[in-house]
């Protein structure tokens, strides 16, 4: 499981440069045809949101695996180390949850809707929009899957101080 994760984590960190770096080329494409050509672009404003939203996604949940998101636990770490484990826990199947029922069955749902819908300035339907959120929440599912047999297994720290990285 470690080495799928290490290969997924290296996978997400080059998904999110190549679309960093296909933001950042639209969004100077749309300021030289708007400022020098004084012709703005039609497609770069609306591709640029949509590159945006997936790197936001795919980044959310590279950052989730890495356990770099904000965590408030000050009051956790107050508390003895069994039950830090217990609260991590269940932290994470709660996370589970959210991810199953919210970005994985409702961004299908909402992929679904707006699937024949067309974008006005692009030859995409809005449903490739909505795709990365059930996406995004197999990835999150993976790696919580991921930390809760890691705390489960005690090769995890119940925070994200000081963790070994291997199951």
């Amino acid at each position: 499981m470690t080495y799928a994760k290490r290969g997924l984590d290296v996978a997400l960190r080059w998904l999110c440069i190549g679309l960093f770096a296909a933001l950042v080329l639209i969004v100077v494409w749309q300021v030289f045809s708007r400022q020098v050509l004084n012709a703005p672009s039609t497609w770069s404003e609306e591709l640029a949101k949509y590159v945006f939203i997936w790197l936001g996604l795919f980044g959310a949940a590279l950052v989730f695996g890495e356990r770099g998101h904000i965590a408030v636990d000050a009051l956790v770490r107050k508390m003895p180390e069994r039950l830090q484990r217990w609260n991590a826990v269940l932290g994470q199947i709660v996370i589970a949850a959210f991810a199953v029922l919210v970005l994985v069955y409702g961004g299908w749902q909402v992929s679904e809707l707006a699937w024949n819908q067309s974008m006005p300035g692009l030859p995409l339907k809005v449903g490739w929009l909505y795709l990365a959120l059930p996406l995004s929440g197999v990835l999150v599912l993976f790696y919580t899957v991921y930390h809760l047999v890691a705390l489960v297994r005690g090769v995890e720290n119940a925070t994200a101080d000081g963790e070994p990285d291997a199951i």
